[in-house]
This record gives structure tokens, sequence and C-alpha cells, in this order.
């Protein structure tokens, strides 16, 4: 069994404890993750983090990404959705969409989120 930052007893318990399969986060972890990569760049101070929903579309991952000052970046109707039920608004929303409905672009101007136009 792979030992990340947590010890084997803790994924032996969960899986004694929940059906297989299942996932396990480590808060501590992505929170310091986080807070290590706003570090580096704090050198920019325009600098901002968007994490990429399509990555990982788990309210509660984006809700411990979003206390931590991140912002997401969103490419289909339901991932903006899903931002906005995480309480991000307006500038934390990077839209980054291909093959784009127009009621996608509307929702994600309702939103305030910026729009990136990447090709």
């Amino acid at each position: 069994m792979p030992n990340f930052s947590l010890s084997d007893a803790v994924f032996e318990n969960a899986a004694a404890k929940y059906p297989t399969p299942f996932h396990l986060y480590d808060e501590a972890g992505i929170r310091r993750n986080a807070r290590t990569l706003k570090q580096a760049f704090a050198w920019c101070e325009d600098f901002e983090e968007y994490f990429a929903i399509k990555a990982l579309p788990n309210p509660a991952i984006l809700r411990i990404l979003k206390e931590e000052g991140c912002g997401v970046d969103c490419a289909s109707e339901v991932e903006l959705m899903l931002a906005d039920k995480c309480g991000f608004r307006g500038e934390e929303i990077m839209f980054s969409s291909n093959e784009t409905t127009a009621s996608e672009y509307e929702l994600a101007r309702k939103l305030g989120a910026i729009i990136n136009l990447d090709d």
C-alpha cells in the first residue's frame, strides 16, 4: 500500500470502516501545498492561483482551496455552477472554455468571472 504523508494504519482503518473503493484526502497536505505555492510566487503581487475544477470536482476540496485563497478555473456550465455553490465569486473564477455555448458565457458573466479567450 502506498504510504504518502499518512501512516498505513489510516488507510487500513478506513478500508475496514468504509466500502471500497474510496478516496482519502489529506486536508493538512492540501492546505500546506496551497500555501507553499502562494509563498513561491509571493514576489509577484498580482499572482493568483486558479485550480482547475475538472481535475477534482469535489466541493469539500474546493472549499478548502477557497479558504486558502485560491480561485477556480472552470471549463463548462456545470463547473461554473459548482464554483458558485462553493462560494466563489467574481474574479475568483476563471472561465476557460472551448466549444462554448451562449448560456455558458451568460452564466460566467452573471457570476462576474474572468472570461479567458484562449482559442
